[in-house]
């Protein structure tokens, strides 16, 4: 293996480098995605009743042990469940942005290996074509194949090395974009529910609590 690896060249390494942190980046989203992957029909069911039982510091130790990008929404929208409702869309908006932010990180970077990958393969194989050329020319008719071994080698394994990170790479981008995609879109499309839920019983009681002083008035 390390005669194999050897002989690909510095580009061959530079790949293996590449692949490195692109497994690190796999890892930790599949990891990730494992970790803030919750029953949200029956969170949203919790939250509802802690509500409507006015036990928000019940609701909000709720959302903190259940870590997701939704539970992050429901935070945000119970700790200003006092504001307006425009306020409270806005906030949410903007908490669903942050969200996003943390669902897309590494794939920037995942995408821009598999592109690189590709790319370094094609140099690899120019580089090594161009060494086994320049054999021919400096010494005419080869008698040996062995002299050309070398450049030829580099282009194969390089060209090899280069599909063998960019094709799973590009496979687990493709996933995770798709995945995350559909989060925010589910993300987006949950504001105004929490806005609805959150005026509804929130709401209700900060009402309750004020009329009452102006009731014993």
């Amino acid at each position: 293996m390390l005669d194999f690896i050897s002989k690909g060249g510095p580009i061959l390494w530079v790949i293996m480098a590449l692949s490195v942190v692109a497994l690190a980046i796999i890892i930790e989203r599949l990891l990730y995605l494992r970790r803030i992957s919750i029953d949200e029909e029956k969170l949203f069911l919790r939250i509802k009743t802690s509500l409507m039982e006015e036990h928000y510091s019940e609701a909000l130790a709720i959302c903190d042990q259940n870590v997701s990008p939704f539970s992050a929404l429901l935070k945000v929208g119970i700790e200003n469940r006092n504001q307006p409702e425009y306020l409270q869309r806005e906030l949410l908006k903007d908490a669903a942005a942050m969200e996003s932010i943390n669902l897309e990180r590494g794939l920037p970077a995942l995408g821009t290996i598999s592109n690189i990958s590709t790319l370094l393969g094609l140099l690899g194989t120019v580089t090594g074509t161009m060494r086994a050329f320049g054999v021919l020319g400096k010494f005419g008719a080869v008698s040996d194949p062995s002299a050309l071994a070398s450049g030829v080698a580099e282009a194969l394994i390089t060209t090899v090395g280069g599909l063998v990170v960019a094709i799973p790479v590009i496979m687990f981008y493709n996933y995770f974009a798709s995945k995350v995609n559909y989060i925010i879109t589910r993300l987006e499309t949950q504001v105004n529910s929490l806005v609805d839920l959150i005026s509804t019983y929130a709401g209700e009681s900060s009402a309750n609590t004020a009329e009452k002083p102006a009731k014993e008035g």
